[in-house]
């Protein structure tokens, strides 16, 4: 935890950014003839969100070598994220193209992202020793490996150098088995890749997915499943979850729940009735924890990650575009959204 107030620590976020398309107005791809792009991605989400509290962030990645790779890198940077480290390359940038449900019907994804400029990313063209200089923290997801080779290769490189660095490592390690598509057992590479890691931002289905253990979804089983983690990957410290209620697309609860290597803590849940767009939701809660943890105590950062989460519900695209004193007011119990004058 930093008390300095003034320091601003530098996170490094390692994935794909890809281009979201969307029709507008909750409309199905068949009754539509336009749509709405965003840029984003798990990953460059989560600096986004970093850099909006004040936080220093650079996103490894690769783009593709044309206008629409120029505009990602546009978008990274009017989030405030430095590029430096993001390579152009010969192979398209991955989309993906999102229906917007509403009430009782979900929303539904497609990817087209398997043969893109990220899954054709190679360990020599990332110089980690340069861009894990005076870094704090360096945040990954299970999405990454997931995609390639390449990928997986080069996260792996990265985390032991910052394990050498005294980095902290935060991973959000979702298992996705559609992506799995390389020859690679998913589940015994992301064991891996959280042995590299110090903050795990994840639940009991993550840690039954990556121990293949069975361990059941209430608070005990949720403290038995920590400890087992700890014990298994001793390199992690804590364990922060985020339990979601889904009462209709439109209408969600969350609230978020940890163990913190001695002490089981929890937080109020917060209750969403008119979601706005909830893509970058678990990424919000990520980005707010990592802003947490070097802020604040184990307890005060679970609460702003669930605040963060649950104020990203209201933003239209994949970042969180809240300042902290806007996720502050929310854990503060204002959320009645008065109009500020």
């Amino acid at each position: 935890m930093q008390n300095n107030q003034a320091h601003k620590a530098k996170v490094v976020t390692f994935g794909e950014v890809l281009m979201r398309l969307s029709p507008s107005e909750n409309r199905k791809l068949q009754q539509s003839n336009q749509m709405d792009f965003f840029f984003g991605g798990t990953e460059m989400n989560v600096a986004s969100s970093l850099s909006y509290f004040g936080m220093n962030t650079q996103q490894i990645t690769n783009v593709s070598d044309d206008l629409v790779g120029e505009a990602a890198i546009a978008a990274m940077r009017h989030a405030g994220i430095d590029v430096s480290a993001v390579n152009k390359v010969e192979h398209p940038l991955g989309i993906y193209f999102l229906e917007v449900g509403a009430s009782m019907r979900s929303s539904k994804i497609a990817y087209n992202r398997l043969h893109g400029s990220f899954a054709n990313i190679r360990p020599e063209q990332v110089n980690w020793e340069k861009t894990l200089e005076n870094c704090n923290y360096l945040h990954w997801t299970g999405i990454s490996p997931a995609i390639s080779e390449g990928a997986y290769q080069s996260l792996k490189e990265g985390l032991e150098i910052a394990q050498k660095k005294g980095i902290k490592v935060t991973a959000d390690p979702a298992y996705r088995s559609n992506l799995w598509q390389y020859g690679k057992d998913g589940h015994e590479i992301l064991n891996e890749l959280v042995g590299l890691s110090n903050i795990f931002i994840g639940g009991v289905n993550e840690i039954n997915e990556i121990l293949k253990t069975d361990f059941s979804f209430d608070e005990a089983g949720f403290i038995e499943a920590s400890k087992k983690l700890i014990s298994e990957c001793p390199n992690i410290e804590k364990v922060f979850d985020k339990i979601r209620t889904g009462v209709s697309a439109s209408w969600q609860k969350i609230y978020g729940r940890a163990w913190t290597g001695s002490a089981y803590i929890t937080t109020p849940e917060l209750e969403i009735t008119s979601v706005v767009d909830r893509i970058g939701t678990g990424d919000a809660y990520a980005a707010g924890l990592i802003y947490g943890l070097d802020h604040y105590n184990d307890q005060k950062a679970l609460e702003f990650a669930n605040a963060a989460c649950a104020l990203k519900h209201t933003i239209l695209g994949d970042a969180n575009l809240v300042s902290v004193e806007e996720v502050l007011e929310v854990m503060q119990g204002n959320t009645g959204g008065r109009i500020k004058r």
